[in-house]
């Protein structure tokens, strides 16, 4: 399994950013990857809510179902299983005049060759930066909210 992480200042405190954090449709719009999401359960993401998340990964339609492990006190902590598997967590600290957000991505190998195509697929995307990109438009979007 190979994680990847980032780490940035945003001008909002960790309550306005855990709030874009839990978002969905926030979310949508600051996300490394364009994905619509089916079936959740609870209006925002909080601790134990499911969700169905599809997307276009390696030139494929893939879904994902997401599960919350954390979602306050400063964190939000998931996992989607598909065909691999990502455990995603932010960690929020107040900073001078705002937060810190630690965000860090792991990717689980999938079965088969397809699992393996979106593994390698997912692991290019997030080496070019992806992550870092999301945290960035994370982070404008808090700060414009706040």
């Amino acid at each position: 399994m190979k994680t990847w992480t980032a780490t940035t200042i945003v001008d909002a405190g960790p309550d306005a950013v855990l709030d874009i954090l839990t978002d969905p449709d926030a979310v949508a719009r600051w996300a490394p990857i364009p994905f619509d999401v089916d079936d959740l359960d609870t209006p925002r993401l909080t601790a134990g809510s499911r969700a169905r998340v599809t997307g276009r990964l390696a030139g494929r339609r893939v879904g994902f179902d997401v599960e919350v492990h954390e979602a306050e006190h400063g964190r939000l902590a998931l996992v989607a299983t598909g065909p691999i598997g990502l455990d995603v967590a932010y960690d929020l600290a107040a900073a001078d005049g705002g937060s810190e957000v630690r965000a860090s991505v792991s990717v689980r190998r999938g079965k088969g060759l397809t699992g393996r195509l979106i593994a390698e697929a997912t692991s290019a995307l997030l080496s070019a930066g992806a992550l870092t990109h999301a945290v960035s438009r994370l982070g404008r979007e808090a700060a414009f909210a706040a």
